[in-house]
């Protein structure tokens, strides 16, 4: 690893998100509303401009910028990539919903603001600057939640506002006890300082600490505004509330666990553990009779971060961890995008038996949902089922050869909840003609699931090369 230095070049990814923010907001000021369009344009540009640039940027060493707060190494290189091909799917899927809305340019503004948070919360490696980022990926959101201003945002996004705004406090404190106990807020430092200090502050610091990151990736027991926010918000932002977030917050949380807290000062591998066991059964448990499919959506999103914190659980103790949890993300990201993008092109279809005879109606929607929900089941050749394969491996190798069994049979078990989707799609009778739940949004919706499912196949197809990709580990190891 290069020295510690203070670099900009080394940030180019999360330099243009934040410019492509400030230019939108002020292209947006002038811009008369038909031609809000552009400031999407400018977004997406952006986006793919940041891809290029995470790319190149791959090639280079690991390094520490900004005195050591924030490392660029494999895992900050893949949450910038997967979380910029997220933004970009999630702007092309939002379309039909926002094209000529009073408040375009804010959506994309605060989807970019929300992503820059996301990528700096998986890059933070100072809890001060993991604080910070906590605040940037959870206020745009809070806002993009309620951004459609009807009776059912106002109160997901007021849920949202109050659950962060509570965890986010019990963070802070966290971070205060952490800081008394280890003497540093920087990684290393406070690592050194845990093992030297009282086990007991060091346990109730990091308790509190990762309430706020649980409450980022969903995960028991900061779980309950997962279901009121996905389902009380437009099908494009619960897409993103139940993708983007997740994508940082379980990367900060493996770097946390691994580069700060010893295990010996807390046995936080147990913790992880039990808490990814009650994610994944009671998203699955929930799930079972949902008739909603954003609530179902919602209960499927909590079960999965169940499956990757498996691998946070045993940071350090496999080998394969990190490369699991790395690929797990990504593939979860592009096949839930799926499931939501059919969902945002069938906006009145709010209910399972809605899809009745959707296979006749719209059969290349109807092969997309099946493609995302038995990709979430882990089904091959999908990408989901090489991430569940890995995870489940890194567990055993781990030690955790009960939570392994555990998350094969909640695997078995959620077939049933998405298969009471499935089946009206293609056993039920077409509807009439005429009938408004099947009828499409537009184009961009259906571009966007078409464009996941085939992602979601063609990552699990290549995935023997893109695994070793995330074989570098964590910059300060």
């Amino acid at each position: 690893m290069t020295g510690m230095n203070e670099n900009p070049g080394a940030l180019i990814p999360e330099l243009l998100l934040l410019a492509g923010a400030v230019l939108g907001v002020l292209l947006g000021s002038w811009l008369p509303r038909h031609r809000q369009w552009l400031v999407r344009l400018l977004a997406a540009g952006v986006t793919v401009a940041g891809l290029a640039a995470a790319a190149a940027s791959m090639t280079r060493p690991a390094e520490l910028v900004f005195g050591g707060s924030y490392v660029v190494d494999t895992a900050t290189h893949a949450a910038r990539l997967v979380v910029l091909a997220a933004t970009l799917l999630a702007l092309g899927l939002s379309v039909d919903t926002v094209a000529g809305h009073r408040r375009e340019t804010e959506y994309y503004v605060l989807l970019q603001l929300g992503a820059l948070g996301t990528i700096i919360l998986a890059g933070a490696n100072d809890l001060l600057l993991l604080f910070a980022a906590f605040l940037l990926a959870s206020v745009p959101f809070y806002a993009l939640v309620g951004w459609a201003k009807d009776a059912r945002a106002v109160e997901a996004a007021m849920k949202y506002y109050l659950t962060g705004a509570f965890l986010g406090v019990t963070t802070l404190v966290g971070v205060a006890v952490l800081y008394g106990a280890g003497g540093s807020t920087a990684y290393p430092l406070l690592r050194d300082g845990l093992a030297a200090g009282p086990t007991a502050a060091a346990g109730v610091g990091l308790v509190a600490v990762f309430a706020g990151l649980l409450f980022k990736i969903g995960a028991v027991p900061a779980h309950f505004w997962v279901p009121d926010v996905t389902d009380g918000t437009p099908p494009p932002v619960a897409a993103i509330v139940t993708t983007i977030p997740k994508i940082g917050g379980l990367i900060a949380a493996y770097r946390l666990l691994l580069e700060a807290i010893p295990p010996e000062a807390v046995d936080w591998p147990l913790l992880i553990a039990v808490l990814a066991a009650a994610s994944m059964t009671l998203g699955n448990l929930a799930a079972f009779f949902q008739t909603s499919v954003q609530r179902l959506l919602a209960y499927s999103t909590i079960s999965q971060v169940g499956y990757a914190l498996m691998a946070v659980a045993v940071a350090g103790r496999a080998e394969l961890a990190l490369p699991a949890l790395l690929f797990y993300v990504a593939a979860y990201a592009v096949t839930n995008l799926g499931a939501f993008a059919v969902v945002a092109e069938l906006p009145r279809a709010r209910a399972l038996d809605d899809y009745r005879g959707l296979a006749r109606r719209h059969p290349g929607l109807a092969a997309v949902l099946v493609v995302c929900l038995l990709g979430l089941v882990g089904t091959p050749p999908t990408a989901v089922f090489v991430g569940k394969l890995t995870v489940f491996t890194a567990a055993v190798d781990g030690g955790f050869a009960w939570l392994a069994v555990l998350a094969v049979i909640n695997t078995i078990a959620s077939v049933f909840y998405y298969l009471r989707w499935i089946a009206p799609a293609f056993l039920s009778p077409a509807p009439a003609p005429d009938s408004p739940a099947l009828a499409p949004a537009a184009l961009w919706s259906r571009i966007g699931a078409y464009v996941a499912a085939v992602a979601s196949l063609v990552l699990g197809i290549v995935s023997g090369l893109v695994l070793p990709l995330g074989t570098g580990g964590l910059g300060a190891s």
